[in-house]
């Protein structure tokens, strides 16, 4: 009679295959090799519209960025209506702004906490009304070449638009409003404003912003798209744990997640598979260039390369009108 077999031998077989079969699944769940590639091209997401250029080496978080601008290759300045517009005649599929609650309670577009940069005004852009906000001068501070020049100096004197301007201005283009405060009351407010558009307009509309706000839209306005910096990670922290079976963690649904693309390889059933999953959770997904710092965009027909084969979400740039024209679509 044939000697047993230990039971704990048994034990480890069972273990190994059942560890073999969970890699292979994982393996032929979100590996690349049978997705279908081509076809659908990437969409672009324009930061700030077509606006002026600067390097972004060296850029601190309070660094004025108009005074570091390249040479001028058009008259357009960012969060501007004409520059939002040249945007979207460039061939963006989604345009992004920034918006600060002003004292009377509208919102600006405009980028700056302060005016000082970018204005011939001083102080905290919330501080203000809008009709004084409208009254600066927009175009004051850019220089390229050190203060010896100022380009646009006396040309953006009532360039400085109100959300509810673009909303007019655009009511059928797809916007991302970046809200530059980490005030929930801010978002409260912007979500009251924003609830009074119905739904279809909703759908092209997202917001993203500091946790606070984001969580004051979210909690008034469910329906739209929303996503802070600890909501992005809360959804990619629980899609590193389960991604693999093809789940998407409902911290995943309905917002818009922008990875850097130094991340994006670590993400199971990237590129292709993982934005058809979350798009069919209902989430945008914003390929953001090297680490994401300081609003690194791919803005060259060189960094255009870097994008991997079968990624179908969006791309951030700040040089819309160059890179557009590039993507075959």
């Amino acid at each position: 009679m044939p000697e047993a077999r230990p039971r704990w031998r048994k034990k480890r077989y069972i273990l190994g295959a059942v560890v073999a079969f969970l890699a292979a699944f994982a393996f032929v769940n979100n590996t690349q090799l049978f997705a279908e590639v081509g076809g659908e091209s990437p969409k672009v997401l324009a930061h700030r519209g077509v606006a002026q250029t600067f390097s972004t080496a060296g850029v601190e978080n309070d660094t004025c960025t108009a005074e570091r601008i390249d040479p001028p290759a058009h008259g357009f300045l960012e969060n501007t209506i004409a520059g939002l517009r040249a945007a979207f005649d460039s061939g963006a599929d989604l345009v992004e702004l920034d918006v600060h609650i002003t004292s009377d309670g509208q919102f600006a577009v405009f980028h700056d906490w302060e005016v000082d940069c970018r204005t011939d005004g001083a102080g905290t852009t919330r501080d203000f009304p809008m009709a004084e906000l409208k009254a600066l001068d927009i175009g004051h501070g850019y220089t390229a070449d050190g203060g010896r020049t100022f380009p646009f100096r006396g040309r953006g004197v009532g360039l400085m638009p109100s959300l509810d301007e673009v909303l007019s201005a655009f009511p059928q283009e797809p916007l991302l409003i970046h809200v530059k405060s980490e005030d929930a009351a801010e978002g409260a407010a912007l979500a009251q404003r924003l609830s009074e558009l119905d739904a279809a307009r909703l759908a092209d509309i997202a917001v993203y912003g500091g946790d606070a706000p984001v969580r004051a839209v979210r909690d008034r306005l469910p329906q739209i798209r929303a996503a802070s910096k600890g909501s992005m990670a809360d959804c990619l922290l629980r899609y590193e744990a389960i991604g693999w079976t093809g789940i998407v963690p409902d911290a995943c649904a309905n917002t818009e997640l922008h990875i850097p693309e130094s991340y994006a390889p670590w993400l199971w059933a990237w590129p292709s598979k993982f934005v058809s999953r979350m798009e069919s959770a209902g989430s945008r997904v914003v390929l953001v260039a090297g680490s994401g710092g300081f609003s690194e965009g791919f803005d060259t027909q060189e960094s255009l390369a870097r994008i991997p084969s079968g990624f179908t979400g969006y791309v951030w740039t700040n040089r819309v009108a160059e890179v557009a024209p590039l993507i075959d679509r």
